[in-house]
């Protein structure tokens, strides 16, 4: 079973459609006649990251102020305000790029924030963690399975590496600023870390007070939980034993592989699946930057960089000979996607389970260890734009091989990391936020990383 499974599952069984958020705006809706004006690399990136925000601002949750799970332009029924855990924290970082950008103002943005770390404050907790999905009405468990109605570790850390991005953002402000940074600061140190261990070196997933450690998922190998030992460790409270990454997440050293695909090293055995989605290479380095961080078992930029390029060059070689696929259209990730029968589905595409669908997220949030090639993609996505640009950015997928299938939907953890990590390519401003962070240097210290 792959170690991101989870997070995949069940996702189009609950649906959320598309009731007015804050700030709300009539959807973008391009022209078959709408010409494609030239843009430079510049003007791209900045039309990419001010459309994906409007995911963030325009379409939040009412009540919560906090991303919902997805957004559906064409809906017509109402959400079940599903408020993510994870694709919220995405959404802190989201709307300290807005400022910076001045899609928003400073005041605007705090006023947000603090509305959104508020509803987090009072939303159910499991020793701390999050569940994966909550009522952003009243902040209560959204069950994500039968099982899993409790703390989900991993959108926590997502969540924290938000907050702690806020914190730093704010930390010498004003006396109101100075306070939020506080309450953002104490919400992921309240996290009790080290409980998910069970007493062991090995860090759970899951907790649920009905189901315990039912659920029985370890943390193990490369994919999209480093970010979890990074601020466990970083914990001043409830910290992880290094022995709980390194006999769990490394397997004692096993994680080092000599493995290769297109005569290009992985490096880390990617969870036992291959190269794995490209979305590993950017969760859990939307703040931890990989550009000088290694440790005993590998250099984290050579790895990004390696497993970018895999998932680049098996588009270009395009073994089953998929409709457009090459240089300009690449990018293989967890996103909606296309069934057998034509219907929309879900699926965590990679090298080894490629369907022909196209994820504008997997080149876009590859931006900072492949620019050329991700700005070639997000061309080539601009060159569709009247069937693939819409209003909270590129749509989710698409697929050239069946003449231009396209899901006119959206995902909160695929629109986030485009702006984030295009913002982290251009100033890298939630990669110092986060690096600057004495608990997360600490924590990276502890484990035996540089940086």
């Amino acid at each position: 079973m792959r170690v991101y499974g989870l997070l995949v599952v069940l996702l189009l069984f609950f649906s959320c459609g598309s009731d007015d958020g804050p700030g709300y705006q009539e959807p973008y809706d391009p022209s078959d006649d709408d010409p494609v004006i030239p843009l430079t690399d510049e003007e791209l990136m900045d039309l990419t990251q001010e459309t994906t925000f409007k995911y963030f601002w325009d379409f939040a949750d009412a009540n919560s102020g906090a991303a919902r799970e997805r957004y559906h332009p064409n809906a017509s029924s109402n959400s079940q305000n599903v408020v993510t855990t994870g694709g919220s924290g995405f959404g802190l970082m989201a709307i300290l790029v807005g400022i910076e950008r001045g899609y928003i103002t400073r005041a605007e943005g705090f006023n947000r924030l603090s509305q959104i770390v508020d509803f987090f404050e009072t939303a159910d907790r499991f020793h701390g963690a999050w569940s994966h999905w909550i009522n952003g009405t009243n902040g209560s468990t959204i069950p994500f399975s039968d099982q899993d109605n409790g703390g989900d570790l991993v959108e926590t850390a997502f969540l924290a590496q938000g907050l702690i991005c806020v914190k730093e953002y704010f930390k010498d402000g004003s006396t109101e600023e100075v306070a939020l940074a506080t309450q953002a600061d104490d919400l992921w140190k309240g996290v009790e870390w080290d409980w998910y261990t069970q007493n062991q070196n090995e860090l759970y997933w899951h907790w649920s007070p009905n189901n315990g450690f039912a659920i029985n998922l370890q943390l193990k190998g490369y994919n999209e939980t480093l970010i979890a030992f990074i601020i466990g460790a970083a914990s001043p409270d409830y910290t992880l034993d290094p022995e709980v990454y390194h006999q769990g997440w490394a397997n004692n050293g096993t994680i080092v592989t000599a493995a290769s695909q297109y005569s290009i090293p992985l490096i880390l055995d990617h969870a036992g699946s291959g190269t794995g989605p490209l979305f590993w290479a950017h969760y859990s380095f939307l703040g931890l930057n990989p550009t000088n961080l290694s440790d005993q078992y590998a250099n984290y930029w050579d790895l990004n960089v390696n497993h970018t390029n895999i998932n680049y060059q098996h588009c270009v070689t395009n073994p089953n000979g998929y409709r457009d696929y090459g240089e300009d259209c690449w990018g293989l990730t967890a996103s909606y996607s296309r069934n057998a029968d034509g219907s929309t589905g879900y699926s965590a595409h990679d090298p080894e389970n490629d369907l022909g669908v196209i994820s504008p997220t997997a080149a876009i949030s590859s931006i900072p260890y492949t620019p050329e090639k991700s700005l070639a993609a997000m061309r080539y996505f601009y060159g569709k734009k009247d069937i693939l640009l819409g209003p909270a950015g590129f749509y989710d997928a698409f697929s050239p091989q069946y003449i231009d299938w396209v899901t006119e939907q959206y995902l909160a953890i695929d629109q986030g990391p485009e702006i984030i990590m295009i913002e982290n390519h251009r100033t890298g401003l939630l990669w110092n936020l986060f690096m600057q962070n004495e608990d997360v240097q600490n924590g990276l210290n502890t484990l035996g990383f540089t940086y």
